[in-house]
């Protein structure tokens, strides 16, 4: 049996007032994994902004190299 599966067998033996109790548990839980999720990487480089020519990535050599000196 799946965990899925275990706690639906256990869910099908509470009654009313207990579902009510296991469901703010659960939303509660829930939230907070949702809050403690951190950004994945490809959202942290969408915020990434770069201000450069739009030739810079073409050149990228001649600016590196006119910064040195």
């Amino acid at each position: 049996m799946t965990t899925k599966e275990l706690i639906a067998t256990e869910i099908g033996t509470l009654n009313e007032k207990d579902l009510n109790e296991l469901y703010a548990f659960i939303k509660k839980f829930a939230d907070s994994k949702k809050r403690a999720a951190s950004p994945s990487l490809m959202s942290k480089l969408k915020r990434v902004k770069i201000d450069a020519p739009p030739d810079f990535a073409r050149n990228l050599d001649l600016y590196v190299i006119s910064q040195r000196t």
